[in-house]
This record gives C-alpha cells, sequence and structure tokens, in this order.
C-alpha cells in the first residue's frame, strides 16, 4: 500500500510539473513575438522594468521562463544589465500568482473542472487555428489533475496511522530545533527545488504538508525561502555558456533572492507575524480544526507574495550598487572578440521557445554577415600590400601574415554556418507555427549564401596569392583602377546587406542591392570586352589578364550571394 501511494504522489507530482510546462509554453506561443517587442520596449527605467517582469511572468506563469528570456537578450544585446535586473524583480512578484492558484486548488475539489477542460481541449487541439488554445486548457487541466491527486493521496496518507505516525514523527525530531533546523530546512527547499527544477512542485508539496497537518507552518516558510533560493540556480546553470553579461543577469537573479532571505531572516518574527494578520491564520490551530487545509495554504501563499513584494520594493532601489556587485564578482572573458571562434549569441542551454531561438540565430546570423563584411575589407587591403612598393621583406611578412588571417576567417565562416544550422535544426524538431517555419528555411538560406560570401573572398585572396608568389608582372595602373572599382561597388552591396540585417525589413528597399547587383554584372561585361581587347593589344600578357579577370569575376558571385542574403531576409523566391 505503501508503494502505491508513494507512486500516486509521484506521478501527480509529475502531471503538476507537465502541465505548468505545457501551461506556460502554449501561453508563450500565444504571445509570440509580442513577448519579446514587450520586454524590449516597456524597460525605460527600473520601475517599469519591474513591472514588465511581473506582467509577463505572470501571463507565461512561469518566472523561470521570463528570468531565462530575460538572460538570453542580455546576452543578444536586446537589454542592458540594469534592465535585466529589473525585468527579474518584477518576474519574483509575478510568479507569485502560481501560489495562490495552489492554494485555491487546496480549497475545494478542483478535480471536477478537469474533465470538461480536456474535453474542451481536445476539440481545439483538433481545429488547427485554435490548437495552441487547446495545448493551454490541456496544460491547465493537467496541472489541476496533478494538484487534485496530490491533495487527495496526501490527505489519504494522514488518514492512514501507521504512515501519519512516521511522517509526524520525522517532522515533530526538527519541531523545536531553533535556528540551526529553520536553516536546514531552509536548505533542504533550496535542494528539492534544484533537484526537481520546479519551484512550483515544490510549493504544492509544502502547500499539501502544512495543510494535513504533519509540517508545522514554521517550517514551511522556511522551505518557501529556500524554493526561491533554489529557483535561481536553474538560469545560473543555462548561462554558464552565455557571455560575460548574460552570466552577470543570471548571477543578479541569485543575489537579489538571497538578500532577499537574509533581511526576512533577520525580521523573521514580525514578518511572519504580519502575514498571519493579513491571511487570518492562527499558527496555534491544529489539522482538526475547521478549515485549516484552505488557511494553511492560503497562510504560505501570502508569505511568498509578501516576501517578493517586499524585497523588490526595497531592493529596487540598489540596483546599481547589485550592478557594481555582481560586475565586481563575474570578471569579463580576455579573448579576441573578433577572431574567437565561439558563436556569440547561440548557447546550447538557452532555448527555451521556438521563439526566442529564432531570436538567438537572428543575432548569430548578423554577426556572421558583418564578419564577411570585415574579410572583404582585409582582402582589399592584400590587394593593396601587393601592389605596394615598400621594403620587400616587411611587405612580405605583413602580406603573409594577413592571407593567414583571412584563411582563419575562412575557417570560420565554414564553422559558424555549421553550428548556426545544428542550432536551426535542434529548433525545428520542436512544434512550430508557419511563421516560425518560414523563418527557420530563410536563416539556413541566410547562412549558407553568407558561407558562400566566405569563399569568395578567400578565392579573390588566394588569387592575389598566388599573383604575388609568382612574381609575375603588376597589374597595370588601369587595372588597378578597375578592380578598385569593382570592390568598392561590392563594399557597397554588402553595407546594403549588413543594413538589412541590423535592422527591420520593413524600412527596407531590396531594389537598392538588385541595383547595385545590375551595376556590377553591367561592369563585369564592360570589363570583360575591354580585358580581351586589352590582350590582342599586348597592354599585358594573357596570365595577368586571367588573373585579373578571375578577380573582376569573384565579386560579381559575391555581390550574387549578396543578393541571395537580402532576398532571403526580406522572405523572397530565390531566383532561378
Amino acid at each position: 500500500m505503501s508503494y502505491l501511494v508513494l507512486f500516486k504522489l509521484l506521478g501527480s507530482l509529475a502531471l503538476l510539473m507537465f502541465g505548468m510546462k505545457s501551461m506556460s509554453e502554449a501561453l508563450q506561443k500565444m504571445a509570440g513575438p509580442q513577448l519579446r517587442h514587450v520586454l524590449g520596449a516597456m524597460t525605460t527605467n527600473r520601475f517599469t522594468g519591474a513591472l514588465t517582469g511581473m506582467f509577463v511572468t505572470a501571463a507565461v506563469q512561469s518566472s523561470t521562463a521570463t528570468t531565462l528570456m530575460t538572460v538570453s537578450f542580455v546576452n543578444a544585446g536586446l537589454l542592458t544589465l540594469v534592465q535585466a535586473i529589473s525585468v527579474i524583480m518584477g518576474a519574483h512578484i509575478g510568479t507569485t500568482v502560481t501560489a495562490w492558484i495552489m492554494s485555491l486548488g487546496m480549497g475545494f475539489n478542483i478535480t471536477d473542472f478537469v474533465y470538461p477542460a480536456f474535453f474542451v481541449g481536445i476539440i481545439l487541439i483538433y481545429m488547427k487555428s485554435k490548437r495552441i488554445i487547446g495545448d493551454f486548457l490541456f496544460g491547465v487541466a493537467f496541472l489541476f489533475l496533478g494538484l487534485g491527486t496530490l491533495k487527495e493521496t496526501g490527505f489519504a496518507l494522514v488518514e492512514d496511522p501507521a504512515s501519519k505516525e512516521i511522517i509526524s514523527a520525522f517532522f515533530s525530531e526538527y519541531s523545536d530545533g531553533g535556528f540551526l533546523v529553520s536553516l536546514l530546512f531552509l536548505l533542504m527547499g533550496t535542494i528539492l527545488t534544484l533537484c526537481v527544477q520546479s519551484s512550483a512542485a515544490i510549493m504544492a508539496i509544502t502547500m499539501m504538508l502544512c495543510s494535513t497537518g504533519v509540517l508545522h507552518i514554521d517550517q514551511g516558510v522556511m522551505l518557501v525561502l529556500g524554493e526561491n533560493i533554489g529557483t535561481t540556480i536553474t538560469s545560473n546553470i543555462v548561462a554558464l555558456s552565455a557571455n560575460t553579461q548574460a552570466r552577470r543577469a543570471a548571477f543578479a537573479h541569485m543575489t537579489t533572492n538571497v538578500l532577499g532571505v537574509c533581511w526576512v531572516l533577520a525580521l523573521l518574527k514580525p514578518f511572519f507575524a504580519m502575514v498571519c494578520h493579513l491571511s487570518g491564520f492562527d499558527p496555534a490551530m491544529s489539522a482538526d480544526d475547521p478549515g485549516f487545509a484552505i488557511k494553511a495554504s492560503v497562510a504560505l501563499a501570502t508569505f511568498h507574495s509578501a516576501f517578493n513584494v517586499s524585497n523588490t520594493l526595497l531592493l529596487i532601489w540598489f540596483i546599481p550598487q547589485i550592478e557594481k556587485f555582481v560586475c565586481w564578482v563575474i570578471k569579463p572573458k580576455r579573448v579576441d572578440e573578433e577572431e574567437d571562434f565561439r558563436l556569440h549569441f547561440i548557447t546550447s542551454g538557452i532555448m527555451k521557445t521556438p521563439e526566442l531561438s529564432v531570436l538567438e540565430a537572428h543575432k548569430e546570423i548578423e554577426s556572421f554577415s558583418e564578419r564577411m563584411q570585415r574579410m572583404f575589407g582585409m582582402v582589399r587591403e592584400l590587394l593593396n600590400l601587393s601592389a605596394s612598393s615598400t621594403q620587400k621583406d616587411k611587405k612580405e611578412n605583413e602580406f603573409n601574415k594577413l592571407f593567414t588571417r583571412i584563411e582563419k576567417y575562412e575557417d570560420i565562416s565554414d564553422n559558424m554556418e555549421l553550428e548556426i544550422a545544428n542550432y536551426l535544426d535542434q529548433v525545428s524538431d520542436a512544434h512550430l507555427s508557419d511563421e516560425t517555419k518560414a523563418k527557420i528555411r530563410a536563416m539556413l538560406r541566410e547562412i549558407s549564401e553568407l558561407e558562400s560570401i566566405g569563399d569568395a573572398c578567400y578565392n579573390m585572396a588566394r588569387t592575389i596569392s598566388r599573383k604575388y608568389q609568382g612574381k609575375q608582372d603588376h597589374f597595370t595602373d588601369s587595372q588597378y583602377e578597375h578592380i578598385h572599382q569593382m570592390m568598392e561597388l561590392t563594399d557597397q552591396s554588402l553595407t546594403q546587406m549588413n543594413l538589412l540585417m541590423g535592422g527591420r525589413k520593413e524600412a527596407y528597399d531590396v531594389n537598392r542591392t538588385r541595383n547595385l547587383e545590375n551595376e556590377i554584372n553591367n561592369y563585369r561585361n564592360q570589363l570583360k570586352a575591354q580585358n580581351i581587347s586589352d590582350i590582342n593589344n599586348h597592354e599585358y600578357t594573357y596570365a595577368v589578364g586571367t588573373i585579373y579577370m578571375d578577380l573582376i569575376n569573384e565579386c560579381e558571385k559575391l555581390a550574387d550571394y549578396v543578393v541571395n542574403v537580402v532576398e532571403a531576409r526580406m522572405g523572397l523566391r530565390q531566383r532561378l
């Protein structure tokens, strides 16, 4: 019997966690891009940031989701550290709604509403346009079913004399242990939340134990404080592979909650007395008193809300000091950002929702695009070095060093294409909307074309190096002038591409890029005809003319790849 009850408890806990996860994901899908715009737009100061975090968390029913989203935005450079700290503080208040839902479930038989929700939910799921609402109803139903089963199993366990004696004996050993025992329960709440990765699940267990009377309310509030620390560890684990600012934001999340627990522990007796007064709970009540279960659960929900609201109202004035502290603790990594193989925005841990994952990939592709224009700038510099008349040894060292750097950039472009493609492949495994699927297809096309730009740059560099190392005749002045003019047009095309990648496509005119490409095509055709004429007139050798046209043709190919990137970003069909 005891094993059956144990598995029923674990199963109901699993149902509750699955329901919370499904409900949160459905709400995030319903919010869609608006959620990202809200977080980005409504964080002008610490107070609006806190309100934003509170409303977003209340909407998606997951402080973890809001915190991870905020850390990701810091990682992507969309939020500053100060903005992120205020949003995270607001998320602490928003998450208290979950505790009140739990306390509501302790007050009456909430499973009565579960089966109608399942029935309506399955109908909506089969209606494709309403599928997300159906997913949300299923999440709510699973949450309530898990909560109701947990409550029923807990009361059944307590009604069994043997089980009640064992559980009561365990907790009664620590009933008069003073401050050290309180710290033990705080640590227990932290560890359990860390293991389960869900503060809502541990809150439900705490409410169940307190409402049945086997766990004293004093011990329950210590578990609640421990849960507030344990829930911060998730974001810190996820941020380990992120950039410095994101790790600071995650650490600030932990710092604010640890500071809050410290000052509440110092004022625990008057603070708890205030909570009991507000909730109408008498600590001297016993489990046999009428209404004890609902009053105990409401007292815990009130304590959870009072703690998070008070902590936010207190610490919001010290956000600049918290920022300085986390910056002092977490030092920036000393790496060459420009030539670092590591992706800057995509991190394996921060991939909670498709919308957020697409945002990370978008920022990474923007960085990829900028890197390719820097690579083309190096090719132009290499051409200048090959024509330079400076000291031979010095010039050769500079030339070889720059060519090696271009080779490294070509390796980086290959790695970036593979890493971003693998990441998008992981994202595509999730249930995606048609809009998100289209975005991912466009991004895969973008990175393929960007890698081709890197190949074109490397081909030009090898052509210049082959001519330089072969000790062949120099280009004529007119050839250098034509190459520079072609490269200038190509660089303008890359600049237009990066303007689009870093801005909003609604404000971009794709005809700018197409006009530049037409100009480059016409110029290439003009130079091709002139090259044949110049070789026939013995202006330069056939070998020099071949190398010259190789550079011109690679510039023209590069401009074609640029147009393909632009059209992919604008959502236009690929040209045949």
